[in-house]
């Protein structure tokens, strides 16, 4: 069974020199999936022509907190009518959210954030969540507006009791290289304690490298080492947890029987 990475960025100009030779070699490894979220109108044409050559790639298409500011006129517009074309390989909107970090710019996230939220329930489509000191804001924006299809709250890194409040909201935890740090010891007793059924596997590549590969680029290779980690700390067989966390991934993510329009 061949692990799934549920957010990684492997359109970004990192990969471009050897991106098929790395594809082969994560396959090698044990990686066979992945979902590319997009982060802003400058490179959804990018990962939806990835898609289009890979069957291994899906993606989601969205707005990163980060560069709402960076956006023309009419881009969420643009996105609307790109969702309602259901286009190869699309299954969710992603990556949005809200990143309260003082360095980032405020103007807009929330309601960028929002507006991607009524398009996911339109659309009927799961939602990539980028919350980063923001957890009880987009728990409040999620509880308001109730999405059916759920998500998945990007590198997750809050208390149980945010997690809890995450998986009652339909939204499972994405689950990476945090895990591998000493000092995340929060985010080891949520992964510890919420149901196996409420968490994915995710690089976030090239960035949030493994404990002791700081500054490296991160890649799919690092997946099965999370997922190694992942069983030992929760004292699980590596084996079950990978079938679980396979199921949870297309119950959330429809990636073989998505809607295919050439």
């Amino acid at each position: 069974m061949k692990l799934i990475d549920t957010h990684c960025h492997l359109d970004f100009p990192v990969f471009d020199a050897e991106r098929e030779a790395l594809l082969n070699q994560w396959n090698q490894l044990g990686v066979g999936e992945y979902i590319i979220p997009a982060v802003g109108e400058e490179n959804w044409a990018r990962v939806m022509a990835l898609a289009g050559s890979h069957d291994s790639i899906r993606y989601g298409l969205g707005i990163h907190p980060w560069y709402v500011g960076a956006q023309t006129e009419g881009a969420l517009d643009r996105l609307a009518a790109l969702l309602a074309s259901r286009p190869r390989g699309l299954v969710a909107v992603g990556e949005c959210g809200l990143d309260l970090r003082s360095q980032v710019p405020q103007e807009g996230q929330v309601e960028a954030f929002e507006a991607q939220v009524r398009l996911a329930m339109a659309h009927e489509l799961p939602l990539i969540v980028h919350s980063v000191r923001a957890n009880d804001t987009v728990a409040r924006i999620l509880r308001r507006f109730k999405p059916a299809q759920g998500g998945v709250i990007h590198a997750f890194s809050g208390s149980l009791q945010q997690a809890e409040a995450f998986w009652q909201l339909g939204f499972r935890l994405g689950i990476g290289g945090v895990i591998s740090y000493e000092r995340a010891n929060k985010t080891r007793e949520v992964v510890r304690a919420m149901p196996l059924e409420a968490l994915l596997l995710e690089t976030d590549a090239p960035d949030m490298p493994l404990q002791g590969r700081q500054g490296e680029t991160n890649t799919p290779a690092s997946l099965p080492e999370i997922a190694a980690l992942l069983a030992q700390l929760r004292q699980q067989p590596l084996a079950d947890v990978i079938s679980v966390l396979h199921e949870s991934t297309q119950k959330l993510f429809p990636l073989k029987n998505h809607q295919i329009n050439i």
